[in-house]
C-alpha cells in the first residue's frame, strides 16, 4: 500500500473514531434525556393513577357500600336497616335535638326472679346532637335548673348543666339524602349500658353479673311513625346473691336464688321504647303543697332574682278541650286527645269488664275540670301493629305473681310534668289480699264475706275499686292519708249519710272499708266500699282544668294559688295530708274517721265478731286449716294496725296546710290521755278473745308469746325517750299540752295493778307487762353506750328525771305488793325490787 494510501485510511479512521467519540457523546446525552423524560411520564402516570384511585374511592362510598349489601328496611321515626347481621339507624336531621322517651320493660323473666314481664327496668330521655360531618352523639335530658332564653343568666347557667353524651356514632359515608345520617346502633343495644338496657346498680335486684356476648341477641326491631321498638334476649351469668324477692311471704329485700340461677345463667327479655316527645312542651303548672301531686323538682334562676325559686313540676295528662269557646262558657267538652287505657288480653275475662269500669269511674272527676268522656278503657285489640310493651299505650298488665299487690306508676316527659303513659301493673293474687280485707273489716256487715270463696260480683267490686285507685296514680294523684279524717265517726254509722257521701273523701286514701259500721245499722256496700269522691274531683279540677288565660306557669300558679285558698277556706273537708309517715295522728295509712281511739273501739266490736265465725266462714275438708290460719293471721294484723294507729297520739302534732290554721299544733292533752285509757282495756288487760280455744289448738299459736309481743312492742313506744321528750317540750309551748308526769302517772296505774285474775294467762301477761316496764325505765336511765351516742338529746333532758321519780313511785308500790303476796307474785315482785336496785346501781356507777 503506497503511502498515499494509506494516509487517507488513517485519517478515514481518525475521522471513524471522532465521529465515534461523538456518536457515543450523543447517544449518552440522550439517554439522559430519555431519562428525565420517563420520569416525568412516571409522575404524571402516578398522579394520573392516584387521581384515578381517588375517583374510584369516591365512587366507592362507604355508605353506598354498605347499602349494597342489602338487608332489610323498614322506615318511620328512623329509617332501621338490618345489614347482616347489623343494625343501623338513619337519623333524619329533622329529629336532631328531639327529645326522645326511652323505656324499657321486661319482656320474659325467669321464674322466681320477682319482677315480670310487663314491669319497666329503665327510664330515660334522650336526644341526637351532630357534632360534626363524621360524628352524631346520643345524650341525656338531666337538667333540673331552668332560665328563660331572654336572660343574661341563662348563658352561664347552660354551661354550668351541660348533658351527658352517653353514645358517639360515627356517620357512616355520604348519604345520598343529604338531610339523613346513617349511623351503627347495634351495640348500643346488645351490650348493657344505663340507658336502654338493665342499670347496672340494678343488677343484683335482678340476680345477674356479667352479660354473656355469644348468648345475648337482638331480636327485632319494629317501626312506626313516632317511635321504634326493640326486642332484645339477653342472658347473663347468675350472680351469687340470686334476685329481690318481693313476695308477700318474702321478707322484703331479701336475696334469694331463682331455678334458672343453678344453671350458672339466667336470660331476661327486654323490650325498649324509644318514643318522639313533643316538639313544644306542654305548659307546666306548678305544684300547690295543698293538692297531691307527683312532682319533679326544678330550679328557676332569673335575672331579677334575689334568691332562686325552687318549685315542683306536677305530672298530668294533656288535656284540652276540643272546643275551647264552648269550655271557656262552662259546657262539658271532649278533650283534643282521650286519655285510653287498654287491658292486657292476658286478663281473665270474667274481670275484664270491672278493671274497665273502675277506669272509667274517674269521668266523674274530669267532668269537675270540664271534660267529657276524658278518659275511657278498652279491651286490647286484635291489631298486629300494637304491642303491649310498646310506650305509646296506656296499658294495665296482669302478671301471674304470688304478690298480693298492684301499683299504678306513669312515665312523663321531663320537660313538662306531661304523663306520656302508663302501664298499671297487677298482680294476680290482689284477689287474696282483697278477700282477707273484707272478710277481716266488714265480714259481720255482708254475708257475702262470710266464705273464702267470694262470688264474682263481690269480687269485681272489690277488683273495680282497687283499679281506680291505681288509676288515681296513673294520673298524677298521690296518696292522701288525712282524707278520711274528713268524716267524724259517728256519721261512719249512720245509713242515710254514709251511701250518700262515701266513708272517706278520697278513693287516694288508703281507707279500704268501713270497718266503723256495726250490723244493726244495715249499711249497704254503698256505704262500706271507697269511691271517686270530692277531694278527687276537687284534685282532678286543679290539675286539668285548662287555663289559657294566664300567660305562662309562674303567672298561673299565682293565679291558682288564690283559688285555692277561697276553695279550702270554704270546704276544709279537702285537705290534702300526704303520705301519713309524720307526727299527724289524722293522717294515717289503713284508719277510718276524725277520732280514731273511738274508730279502733268499734272496729274491734266487729273483730271479736269474725273471730267468733272464722271457724265457720274458713271451714275446709279433710282437717285442713290453711284458710283458717291465713284468715287469723289477717285478723290478728287487723287488730295490731288499730293499736298503731291510736298510738301516734302520744307526742302527736297537727301539721296544717289549710287557710287561717296555724301550721304546726299541739295534740290536747285529753286526746293522748284516751291513748293510755285504750291501753288498758285493748291490750294490757290482756285481750283473751283474740285467743279462743276453737282457733289456738288448729293453729298452734302460741298465746303467751303472741300477747307478750304485742304488750312490749307498745309499751316500749309510750316509754321511749323520744315519746317523753316530746311530751315534755310540748308542755311549754301550750297550755293545753299534757304534763310529763300527769302522763308517766297514767302510764303507771294502767300497767302496775293486782295480779289477781282468775285466768292464769292474764296474770302471766300482767307479770310480764311489768318486768318489761322496769326493762323500759331501765334502757331510759342507763342507756348503752350506742344508743346513748345516736340519740344523746334525749338523754340529756329533765325527761330522764320524771322517769327515775317514776321509778321510785313503782318501787314503793311493788313493796307494799311483795309485803301482802304469795306465791308466784311475790316472786315476781321480789325479783322486781332487785331489779329496781340493779338500775340504781348502775345509775351511781362510774363507767
Amino acid at each position: 500500500m503506497n503511502i498515499k494510501a494509506k494516509l487517507i485510511i488513517s485519517i478515514c479512521t481518525i475521522i471513524l473514531s471522532a465521529n465515534g467519540y461523538a456518536a457515543n457523546t450523543v447517544m449518552a446525552d440522550s439517554t439522559k434525556q430519555d431519562v428525565h423524560t420517563q420520569a416525568q411520564d412516571d409522575n404524571k402516570d402516578l398522579k394520573k393513577k392516584k387521581k384515578d384511585d381517588n375517583k374510584k374511592a369516591e365512587k366507592k362510598n362507604e355508605y353506598d357500600e354498605l347499602i349494597k349489601k342489602g338487608g332489610t328496611v323498614k322506615k318511620g321515626l328512623f329509617t332501621v336497616r338490618h345489614i347482616e347481621d347489623k343494625w343501623y339507624f338513619d337519623v333524619p336531621d329533622s329529629i336532631i335535638g328531639r327529645y326522645l322517651l326511652a323505656v324499657t320493660r321486661l319482656t320474659a323473666v325467669p321464674q322466681g326472679l320477682g319482677k315480670f314481664s310487663g314491669e319497666e327496668v329503665n327510664e330515660n330521655t334522650l336526644y341526637f346532637e351532630k357534632r360534626d360531618n363524621n360524628t352524631l352523639l346520643l345524650r341525656a335530658y338531666v337538667l333540673s335548673q331552668i332560665a328563660g332564653e331572654e336572660t343574661n343568666i341563662s348563658k352561664t347557667l347552660k354551661a354550668s348543666t351541660t348533658d351527658p353524651i352517653i353514645a358517639s356514632f360515627k356517620i357512616i359515608g355520604k348519604n345520598k339524602d343529604k338531610h339523613m345520617n346513617l349511623i351503627e346502633v347495634t351495640n348500643l343495644f346488645l351490650k348493657d349500658n344505663d340507658v336502654v338496657s338493665i342499670p347496672k346498680n340494678n343488677s343484683r335486684t335482678y340476680g345477674v353479673s356479667g352479660l354473656q356476648s355469644d348468648r345475648t341477641f337482638i331480636d327485632t326491631m319494629k317501626v312506626f311513625p313516632i317511635n321504634i321498638e326493640i326486642a332484645s334476649t339477653r342472658t347473663y351469668a347468675a350472680a351469687t346473691s340470686g334476685g329481690s324477692d318481693s313476695s308477700s311471704e318474702g321478707t322484703p329485700g331479701r336475696k334469694t336464688f331463682t331455678p334458672a340461677s343453678f344453671t350458672g345463667s339466667v336470660t331476661i327479655g327486654l323490650n325498649t321504647s324509644i318514643v318522639l316527645l313533643p316538639k313544644e312542651p306542654m305548659r307546666k303548672r306548678l305544684w300547690d303543697n295543698r293538692v297531691g301531686y307527683f312532682t319533679t323538682r326544678v330550679t328557676y334562676f332569673d335575672d331579677d332574682q334575689h334568691k332562686t325559686d325552687r318549685e315542683q313540676i306536677v305530672a298530668r295528662y294533656n288535656l284540652v278541650p276540643k272546643d275551647k269557646k264552648a269550655y271557656a262558657k262552662g259546657k262539658l267538652v271532649e278533650p283534643v286527645k282521650q286519655i285510653v287505657y287498654y287491658i292486657d288480653p292476658a286478663t281473665p275475662k270474667k274481670w275484664v269488664p270491672y278493671l274497665i269500669q273502675g277506669i272509667n269511674d274517674w269521668n266523674v272527676a274530669f267532668e269537675a275540670a270540664g271534660f267529657k268522656n276524658a278518659i275511657v278503657a278498652k279491651e286490647w285489640p286484635n291489631d298486629k301493629d300494637m304491642s303491649v310493651d310498646d310506650a305509646r299505650f296506656c296499658v294495665l298488665r296482669y302478671l301471674p305473681a304470688e304478690i298480693e299487690n298492684a301499683y299504678g306508676p306513669h312515665i312523663i316527659d321531663p320537660r313538662s310534668g306531661e304523663i306520656i303513659e302508663s302501664h298499671i301493673c297487677w298482680y294476680h293474687n290482689v284477689m287474696n289480699l282483697l278477700t282477707k280485707w273484707y272478710m277481716t273489716q266488714c265480714g259481720p256487715l255482708d254475708k257475702r264475706a262470710q266464705t273464702m270463696h267470694f262470688d264474682d260480683d263481690l269480687m269485681g267490686q272489690l277488683i273495680r275499686f282497687v283499679s281506680s285507685h291505681e288509676v288515681g296514680h296513673t294520673l298524677g294523684l298521690r296518696h292522701n292519708m288525712g282524707a278520711s279524717n274528713a268524716t267524724p265517726v259517728e256519721n261512719l254509722r249512720n245509713k242515710a249519710w254514709v251511701e250518700a257521701h262515701g266513708h272517706t273523701v278520697s278513693i287516694m286514701d288508703y281507707a279500704r272499708f268501713n270497718y266503723v259500721a256495726q250490723p244493726e245499722d244495715n249499711i249497704s256496700p254503698k256505704g262500706l266500699f271507697p269511691r271517686i269522691n270530692d277531694y278527687d274531683k276537687w284534685a282532678i279540677k286543679w290539675g286539668y282544668q285548662y287555663r289559657p288565660e294566664f300567660k305562662d306557669e309562674i303567672d298561673e300558679k299565682k293565679g291558682l294559688m288564690k283559688e285555692t285558698t277561697e276553695v279550702l277556706k270554704n270546704n276544709p273537708r279537702l285537705w290534702f295530708a300526704g303520705e301519713g309517715r309524720d307526727e299527724d295522728p289524722r293522717s294515717q295509712s289503713e284508719d277510718l274517721g276524725d277520732d280514731n281511739v273511738k274508730a279502733s273501739d268499734y272496729g274491734i266490736k266487729n273483730l271479736k265478731r269474725v273471730i267468733a265465725n272464722l271457724p265457720k266462714w274458713t271451714h275446709q275438708d279433710d282437717y285442713q286449716y290453711d284458710d283458717l290460719e291465713e284468715m287469723y293471721e289477717s285478723v290478728r294484723d287487723q287488730f295490731r294496725r288499730y293499736m298503731n294507729h291510736v298510738m301516734k297520739n302520744l307526742g302527736g302534732h297537727y301539721l296544717n296546710n289549710l287557710p287561717g290554721k296555724a301550721p304546726v299544733e299541739i295534740a290536747p292533752a285529753s286526746k293522748e290521755l284516751e291513748v293510755l285509757d285504750y291501753l288498758d282495756r285493748q291490750i294490757f288487760n290482756a285481750p283473751m278473745w283474740l285467743y279462743p280455744e276453737n282457733i289456738v289448738t288448729k293453729t298452734g299459736i302460741n298465746v303467751a308469746k303472741d300477747i307478750k309481743d304485742r304488750q312490749d312492742r307498745l309499751l316500749k313506744i309510750a316509754l321511749s325517750a323520744r315519746i317523753l321528750n316530746i311530751i315534755y317540750d310540748d308542755s311549754f309551748s301550750s297550755k293545753n299540752a299534757l304534763q310529763l308526769d300527769t302522763y308517766l302517772n297514767k302510764l303507771f296505774s294502767t300497767v302496775w295493778k293486782p295480779i289477781d285474775n282468775e285466768n292464769n294467762i292474764k296474770n302471766n301477761a300482767r307479770r310480764s307487762l311489768q318486768r318489761s316496764y322496769i326493762d323500759d325505765i331501765n334502757s331510759l336511765l342507763n342507756p348503752d353506750e350506742k344508743t346513748r351516742k345516736s340519740d344523746d338529746i334525749y338523754y340529756n333532758s329533765d325527761a330522764i328525771l320524771y322517769a327515775s321519780q317514776n321509778l321510785d313511785k313503782v318501787d314503793n308500790y311493788v313493796k307494799a305488793q311483795a309485803a301482802k303476796a304469795t306465791g308466784i307474785n311475790k316472786i315476781h315482785y321480789n325479783d322486781i325490787l332487785r331489779q329496781i336496785k340493779l338500775i340504781r346501781d348502775r345509775q351511781i356507777t362510774i363507767k
